[in-house]
């Protein structure tokens, strides 16, 4: 029988090799893709030896994700566990909805996985019961190792060895069957943790392309971004803690019964300790539960001010708002740390429960025991199998014990997380039925008749809305549920529901060309959004759309991918095809600039492109996709005229691309409406004309007006002419005056061909440049890959961390934890004191010490560890660690806000490692997802495109946390063997020398050797789970190293009232985005008289953003002291004295710019940055309420407001809204029109009293009668004013002073209007003339 055993297992241990090695197995594995668990045998299953391949490549050098391929079961993949709880939720929704309940997400997904919980839990159970086998073989050693040891003694037979070598096996058995057994209990347990956050994190995604419009107001990005990254991971611990709701009972009944057989009623002493302990834990749970929701809310807020503020860090920076969006941050942080420090001391008191309990149990049984143990209540004997197997056995119940606190601790956050989501899970989702889709239709005719065309489009009495006319119950729901403010669900209740559009009836017929125009504000957007499905729609009207629809936004969606990926999404390449639209787009010469042409990443939110060029890659896009209908919302507002008439020409217009497509066309231009088809006019939501251009020109009604009164007229060499554009385009002009250099080479000229000027190319050359001096080849990798550190942190990062929280609180701290080990160490030496004494008295014949004696002396120790384990964890997490986390965070932050432009051009917001890494692209995806999200739905086949991506990300999580707990579960079974077998070894010797030993230090020396197999896996764990969370501290102190920009003050004192005159100076100014990179402005000099309004024109590149950005220095003047100092590169190479001197370094060649007499070089940013104003070409609105956006200092009264909103227009309209000032803005300003958020920024310019007004292609997105009114007010209200002015709208600029006239970074022209025009030859002149701008000069 031994053979076969040994046979059997010998056999047993051949197979745990991997089976994988052989030339068939290989075959299997790439024929059939499996895992390495599903190639492993069962004994390898057992000691998760198939993961031994993992462990040997990390050892030889540092993981990849590549190497994890297909370390992960396919049942634990993304879309597998979606669709299995998908079954399970809806089954849930509808038995609720049948029992008018509200269904459990939580109770769904427990139910969903309830197989693999109850094998999971059997299994632990078993081990859990294992567990408990080795203390009670324990006691019978010391039972063997004392009679052993008596019989020594008094010279008699002694019980034989092989006993003693038995129990010492057994219990070596026993040890490593339970390690086993929770072994792979809690990774299966894991595995339902992965499982239900992988299907959780898909649900979020899914519902969050399905909300209805009133839901998408009520959540913002980053909070549903939050219960994907923060809520959804709460699985994770739950799926490793809830389970203990049932073992922690199982352990402690086991715990009961075996110390009751060990002590008797005694033990009830103790118990009642705990007794006492658990109404007190309850109570502290409701807090915790509180603190946590508080700290959950508070979380959200933070993270979603965070967002926008680093979305949208240059209009920050050029508002020169860091102090007050920052103060806002910190208020939210110090509410949310608040809570934290509420749940961290609740949570130190509960330390009690953890580690000290089971002393206050052993306090309280050895005092029963001792004075009322023995036979009827006389005083029992503490001998050593007493004391040392409680000890050993309150030891295994310390952990259940413990946990009771952790578990209810776990189950609040889950519920809390839970609720959250599955509020998110039940909002109302889009209707699908509001729109009636079909195929295109047969186009018929009648024998004789003339052939009708068919609709594309048809809407029948049609009222829309952006809020559900009539339902409280989820606005209520979800106030009550999340406690989060949510202002926009709450006006729900409150006011009537505002009409977007009303009676609606249009008739698109298949193949025309329709454009949609009116004032801002009047529905154009919301029209596209009505056919697209987007908005309510009244009961009695109709939309149907025959094909499919492609969708080009108002503002371009980008995704972090190359131009050719953002083209194509997702479409098979067809090179001619992509040729014919890349031409028709006027891409072809943006792709000669870029670094790896069409291969050149694009950065986040599209960061190296300009608007026009962001805006041409969705017109591709939307042509790439070969829709039948085309909603194009104002695609020509962010492009030059002359690319304008590309566009139209090649693509838009009657003899374009598109030109067998349907196409509804929003525009603000007027030049394209007499070739269109069909005419809608808007106003105040209502179609108030209709039909095509000459029909409403002879109705003589608010068109012709408009017509008349904003149309320069007919020239008699119509710019539109194809061969006068294109001589045009390509610079086929004749020679400028005013420069030596002013002719354009016809190679060069084509590079800026169908390019838009709205002054970012500059900016965008700039970066591709900088790429390719990093990357150092043409890759055209913008975002750099997230730097993943290899190797242990350094001692020097726990440094920075112990700084952080004060040396002194960390010394303190180490000093507190000392002395209670040492406390707690000493209670079982006075245990083994109080026995060896007490027999060694007895064997002497000394009289016996009162038990009082030991009592007290125990009771010492115990209470000043209780107290020093309080002190230590109320140290650590509330004194130390909140404040090394408010340390780090402030220090982040300072800097973060500090570094410039081009740190947030190139760098990823992702700060982890490789874990953590891959969650980056995760929701970098699902953040680009909701910003497109009514173009993914509307887009044929992008809906699965983007689900099947999500999924892809989402399981590379999976695998990589899958191996990270698989390899905690490899070494735990590794490590606490080798605990079990430091146990048999020490308790073999033990009985090989049983007659020379002292009882009671054996008992003393085996407690500890039963104790060392958690020790040991607990201390390997704990140091690499504090490496892991070092990780977060390295990444926050390499980001606090980083440059950063010039000083925000100086000591230069500026006199009052400066600028008083407005008065610029540009001086051989020359300045590039970096340091080794190609000048963008090169030696500029120009002078701009006080109150003088200058225009700013030129071709794309040309340099008429980057000139603004060097009046804020945004970017600094070339080779000057702070454009070295802020470049990373630079300062790694050339270490810079930091000095306030080196302020007044000479410029190089640089040059200078002076406002008033002062080199502004010389001044702190937020003093320079102030004293100017900006209207910017993204008008940028932010969380907040409509005064926030106008006043965030709070400088102005509402009176002052009320008269700047009065002057932009929009008095009338803010008035309107509920709460007028107070009027909650969504995030990115999303619940007001584009034009809306222009007039909104010229009212913040308003507000700001300066002399010097800068405007950033202000009106591109507004009408032209707005942009008159616009053109009117700055003309009165800023005309003490100083004002440069950037245009693509010729005319906006013709009334200015003067005209300056930029090309390739250099001043090309710079007169007035007037003269400019008498010269045919200037570049002025010829672009006037091809914007129509002639007719009135």
């Amino acid at each position: 029988m031994v053979y076969f055993t040994a046979a059997i297992t010998a056999a047993f241990l051949i197979e745990a090799f991997p089976r994988k090695n052989t030339k068939v197995q290989r075959l299997a594995r790439e024929k059939e893709d499996l895992s390495d668990y599903e190639q492993a045998n069962l004994f390898s299953r057992l000691s998760i030896q198939y993961f031994q391949r993992i462990v040997s490549i990390g050892a030889t050098r540092p993981l990849t994700g590549d190497d994890l391929t297909n370390t992960t079961p396919k049942h634990i993949l993304t879309n597998v566990n979606y669709e299995r709880l998908t079954i399970y939720w809806d089954q849930e929704k509808e038995r609720c909805i049948a029992k008018n309940k509200k269904p459990s997400y939580f109770w769904t997904a427990l139910r969903a996985y309830k197989k693999e919980i109850y094998i999971a839990m059997l299994i632990q159970l078993a081990g859990y019961g294992m567990v408990y086998i080795p203390p009670t073989l324990f006691g019978q050693l010391l039972r063997f190792i004392d009679d052993y040891s008596e019989a020594h003694r008094e010279g008699t037979e002694p019980p034989a060895l092989r006993i003693g070598f038995a129990i010492s096996t057994l219990m070596l058995f026993f040890n490593i069957t339970s390690i086993v057994a929770l072994a792979n209990s809690f990774q299966l347990l894991t595995n339902i943790g992965i499982q239900a956050r992988a299907a959780t994190v898909a649900l979020i995604y899914r519902k969050s392309l399905r909300l209805s419009p009133q839901a998408r107001q009520s959540f913002t990005l980053g909070e549903i971004t939050n219960y994907m990254a923060v809520d959804a991971e709460k699985w994770i611990d739950a799926a490793v803690y809830l389970p203990f709701v049932v073992t922690v009972p199982f352990e402690l009944a086991i715990s009961i019964y075996l110390l009751y057989q060990l002590l008797g009623w005694c033990l009830f002493a103790g118990l009642a300790v705990f007794g006492i302990l658990v109404p007190i834990q309850a109570k502290a749970a409701e807090f915790m539960n509180g603190f946590q929701e508080d700290q959950l809310t508070w979380m959200d807020s933070r993270l979603r001010l965070t967002t926008e503020l680093l979305s949208n860090i240059k209009i920050i920076k050029l508002y020169s708002w860091e102090i007050p969006m920052r103060k806002r941050i910190d208020d939210l942080r110090a509410k949310e740390l608040k809570a934290l420090k509420g749940l961290a001391t609740i949570g130190s008191i509960l330390t009690i429960v953890f580690s000290s309990v089971t002393l206050l149990m052993g306090l309280f049984t050895f005092w029963a025991f001792a004075y009322y143990g023995g036979p009827n209540m006389t005083p029992g004997k503490l001998n050593s199998e007493v004391i040392f197997v409680s000890i050993a056995l309150f030891g295994v119940m310390n952990r259940p014990l413990g946990l009771v606190a952790h578990t209810i601790s776990k189950a609040i956050g889950t519920s809390v997380a839970m609720k959250r989501i599955q509020g998110f899970l039940l909002l109302e989702e889009i209707d699908s039925t509001v729109i009636r889709r079909y195929s295109r239709q047969p186009q018929s005719s009648a024998p004789g008749k003339e052939t009708k065309k068919p609709l594309a489009v048809d809407i029948e009495n049609g009222t829309f809305t952006w809020e559900k006319p009539v339902d409280p119950v989820v606005a209520t729901d979800n106030v009550i549920m999340d406690g989060e403010r949510q202002p926009l669900l709450a006006s729900v209740t409150s006011k009537p529901i505002k009409t977007t559009l009303s009676n609606i009836t249009l008739h698109v017929p298949e193949g025309n060309l329709t454009a949609i125009v009116g004032r801002i504000g009047q529905g154009k957007s919301s029209l596209l959004s009505a056919i697209m499905g987007e908005m309510y729609k009244n009961q009695e009207g109709t939309v149907t759309v025959y094909g499919d629809i492609a969708y080009v936004p108002q503002q371009a969606w980008i995704i972090n991918a190359t131009v050719r990926d953002n083209i194509l999404f997702g479409k098979p390449f067809d090179q001619i095809k992509y040729d014919q639209i890349i031409h028709a787009a006027g891409l072809r010469p943006d792709f000669e600039m870029l670094a790896a042409g069409d291969q050149t990443e694009i950065g986040e939110r599209g960061i190296n492109l300009s608007g026009g060029q962001k805006q041409r890659v969705s017109l591709a896009r939307a042509a790439y996709q070969d829709a039948d209908i085309y909603l194009l919302d104002d695609p020509l507002s962010a492009v030059d005229a002359h690319v304008d008439q590309h566009l139209w020409q090649n693509l838009i217009g009657p003899d374009g691309l598109l030109k067998d497509k349907t196409r509804l066309l929003v525009t603000h231009g007027i030049h394209h409406l007499e070739y269109v088809d069909q005419i809608v006019v808007l106003k105040d939501g209502a179609i108030s004309e209709e039909g095509d251009y000459q029909m409403l020109m002879k109705a003589r009604g608010a068109f012709y007006q408009l017509i008349k009164e904003f149309s320069v007229g007919k020239k008699k060499k119509h710019p539109s002419s194809k061969h006068h554009l294109r001589d045009l385009l390509h610079g086929k002009k004749g020679g400028v005056t005013d420069s030596s250099d002013a002719t354009v080479s016809a190679s060069s000229s084509i590079k800026d061909g169908y390019s838009d000027a709205d002054g970012d190319a500059s900016e965008h050359s700039s970066i591709v440049e900088e790429v390719k001096a990093d990357v150092g080849d043409d890759s055209g990798e913008l975002i750099a890959d997230e730097v993943m550190e290899e190797g242990r942190v350094g001692w020097n990062i726990v440094a920075i961390y112990a700084k952080a929280a004060s040396y002194r609180n960390t010394l303190i701290c180490a000093a507190f934890m000392i002395s209670a080990q040492s406390c707690h160490i000493g209670t079982n030496f006075w245990l083994r004191y109080w026995v060896s004494d007490s027999e060694s008295r007895e064997k002497d014949g000394y009289e016996q010490r009162p038990v009082s004696y030991y009592l007290i002396g125990y009771a010492q120790l115990v209470v000043v560890y209780l107290i020093l384990d309080i002190t230590v964890n109320y140290t650590s997490q509330v004194i130390c660690g909140i404040r090394a986390s408010q340390v780090l965070y402030s220090r982040l932050m300072t800097r973060v806000l500090r570094m410039p432009m081009s740190f947030f051009d190139t760098t990823p917001s992702s700060l982890k490692r490789l874990s953590s890494v891959a969650k980056s692209p995760l929701y970098q995806h699902f953040s680009e997802t909701l910003a497109g999200a009514s173009t993914i739905r509307v887009m044929k086949g992008l809906r699965e495109q983007f689900v099947l991506e999500n999924e892809v990300r989402e399981d590379i999580i999976v695998n990589r946390f899958y191996a990270y707990k698989l390899n905690d579960r490899w070494l735990q079974i590794r490590l606490e063997t080798l605990g079990g077998f430091t146990v048999f070894i020490a308790s073999i010797l033990a009985v090989w020398n049983a007659g020379e030993l002292d009882p009671s230090l054996v008992g003393l020396a085996l407690s500890y050797a039963l104790n060392m197999v958690n020790y040991m896996n607990y201390l390997v764990r704990t140091v690499s789970e504090v490496q892991n969370l070092l990780v977060s501290v390295e990444r926050v102190d390499e980001y606090s190293q980083k440059p950063v920009e010039a000083p925000v003050e100086t000591e230069v004192r500026l006199p009052p009232n400066w600028p008083a005159e407005g008065r610029i100076v540009f001086r051989n100014y020359s300045a590039r985005y970096r340091e080794g990179l190609d000048l963008v402005i090169k030696d500029i000099s120009f002078t701009v008289e006080p109150k003088e309004s200058v225009g700013i024109v030129g071709r794309t590149g040309a340099g008429k953003s980057s000139l603004t950005l060097a009046l804020f220095r945004i970017i600094e003047a070339a080779d000057s002291y702070w454009a070295r100092a802020s470049d990373p590169p630079y300062t790694e190479d050339h270490p810079l004295n930091d000095s306030m001197a080196l302020l007044h370094d000479t410029h190089g060649n640089g040059g200078s710019i002076e406002i008033d007499g002062v080199d502004i070089s010389t001044l702190g940013l937020k003093d320079l940055r102030q004293h100017l104003a900006i209207i910017p070409q993204d008008p940028t609105l932010f969380a907040g309420t409509v005064r926030d956006n106008l006043d965030p200092f709070e400088e102005h009264s509402d009176k002052d407001l009320w008269e700047a909103l009065e002057r932009a227009h929009l008095n009338d309209h803010i008035s309107s809204l509920a709460g007028g000032l107070s009027f909650e803005v969504a995030q990115n300003g999303e619940n007001f029109s584009i034009g809306e958020r222009s007039l909104i920024c010229l009212a913040r310019a308003l507000l700001r009293k300066t002399k010097v007004l800068i405007l950033d292609e202000a009106t591109a997105a507004v009408d032209v009668e707005t942009d008159d009114l616009i053109q009117k007010t700055i003309r009165k209200e800023f005309k003490d004013r100083t004002i440069l002015t950037i245009a693509h709208r010729i005319k906006t600029v013709m009334d200015s002073d003067k005209i300056l006239v930029l090309e390739k970074g250099r001043v090309q022209e710079y007169e007035s209007p007037k003269e400019l025009l008498k010269n045919k030859n200037s570049l002025f002149f010829q672009l006037a003339e091809q914007a129509g701008e002639l007719g009135e000069h």
